[in-house]
């Protein structure tokens, strides 16, 4: 009889196309993971895989077999957090996926906001870039990812918890020559520094200098934010900033916040999660701690002033 053990080698298997590292996935013993495929082949009479070394290559009848035994994990996934949901709220583990220009501000808050309102919760953190945390979720790896909306994949529901607006960080001592009404001209002679591709605060930023028509062909990429409001700092170029970022990574003795005169730009922070989740108590419940939070937060960081342009 198939097992679910052999399902989940396998699946793990297809997708990491290398015994070694789906041995070590699974928490197995490369051996003990080779020997689960061959039997799943054995009861199921077809060969799956092509072995070449430690790496595979999935057969046509195993590329099928692959889809399905996800499917089937998925199900019995879905089985289990619907079991979990009957216990209460926010109880056992719930995996969440962060973008990493949220998780280092929000988490620390976060996480003690768990212990004090959901102790009986254990909350596994992972934080990556959303493609492959939309990815993740989508295979069953997480239960929900807190990211920038929307999200295109049909099979996600989403929830949307907060407004994030954009600030323009710039150099302090430059900052004089910032107005309202030169706002968008000094954009365009400045450099502009973003993050690295994949990142979607990349990618919302440059939207935005495409609907104001802000010159971003000097853009400079950088790995993190601390890296770019360094430069920023030193002079090198000025970035869009998130508000929810800004009081752990902007030292006002060096950078000047400036606001947009009319309606800002800004991104929406939410959860999402698969559609056939049986957990949407959980999310709702972890929805309004994440917006109690950041509204808590919010009143205690320190105000970008209009006062920082002249």
């Amino acid at each position: 009889m198939v097992t679910f053990r052999q399902l989940r080698y396998f699946e793990t298997l297809s997708r990491t196309r290398h015994f070694g590292m789906a041995a070590s996935q699974c928490a197995v013993t490369q051996p003990a993971l080779s020997m689960q495929v061959k039997e799943l082949e054995q009861e199921l009479g077809i060969k799956l895989v092509e072995r070449r070394g430690n790496a595979v290559a999935l057969t046509v009848a195993g590329q099928e077999i692959a889809a399905r035994a996800e499917a089937i994990l998925n199900q019995v996934r879905e089985l289990t957090d619907y079991a979990r949901q009957q216990c209460g709220v926010l109880t056992g583990t719930l995996r969440l996926g962060i973008i990493p220009s949220v998780a280092p501000y929000l988490l620390p808050s976060l996480l003690g906001g768990v212990e004090a309102s959901y102790p009986s919760l254990d909350l596994l953190v992972r934080e990556t870039q959303t493609d492959t945390l939309i990815e993740e979720l989508i295979r069953g790896d997480l239960d929900a990812a807190l990211l920038a909306l929307p999200v295109s994949p049909s099979q996600l529901d989403t929830l949307e918890l907060f407004d994030d607006r954009f600030l323009i960080a710039v150099q302090a001592q430059a900052a004089r020559g910032w107005t309202p009404d030169n706002l968008h001209a000094r954009m365009m002679r400045e450099r502009l520094l973003l993050l690295e591709e994949g990142h979607c605060l990349r990618d919302q930023a440059l939207q935005f200098c495409q609907v104001a028509n802000v010159q971003a062909r000097k853009a400079l990429g950088a790995a993190s934010l601390t890296t770019i409001m360094q430069m920023v700092a030193a002079g090198h170029g000025i970035t869009l900033l998130p508000e929810l970022c800004a009081e752990a990574e902007v030292d006002r003795q060096r950078i000047a916040l400036i606001q947009f005169p009319d309606e800002p730009p800004k991104r929406t922070i939410g959860l999402a999660w698969r559609r056939t989740s049986g957990r949407k108590a959980d999310f709702a419940a972890l929805g309004e701690l994440i917006r109690a939070i950041r509204t808590k937060d919010a009143a205690g960081a320190k105000p970008a002033k209009p006062a920082d342009v002249d």
